[in-house]
């Protein structure tokens, strides 16, 4: 999705840009964030796993390596993405924990 958003900002600003270099022509890329998993003694790790996989499009090992991080060290990263799809993600996330009754917390980081 993000690399989809960056091709069609170089080709519109490509196209209306015929006098210039192309360096000057580029966009800049959108800001990414970092989406933050925190570990909590209530919510399973196989809850984890299945968020991680479905909403972050993790593979199982990935999840597996997040969510046992997040164990260990208190915290993980589960990714960096622009700041609309870490937002999304992480809302989605915590939607469906608290549809769940878990009371996972996840935060995105500028």
């Amino acid at each position: 999705t993000e690399l989809c958003y960056i091709l069609a900002m170089l080709k519109t600003s490509n196209a209306a840009n015929t006098v210039g270099t192309e360096q000057d022509s580029l966009p800049e890329p959108p800001p990414e964030c970092r989406v933050i998993l925190f570990n909590d003694d209530f919510t399973t790790k196989d809850f984890v796993i299945s968020v991680l996989i479905s909403i972050f499009n993790k593979s199982e090992y990935e999840a597996e390596a997040v969510m046992q991080a997040a164990h260990t060290n208190g915290n993980a990263v589960i990714g960096v993405y622009t700041y609309d799809i870490a937002l999304t993600r992480a809302n989605a996330a915590t939607a469906r924990a608290r549809k769940h009754g878990f009371p996972l917390k996840i935060e995105v980081e500028r």
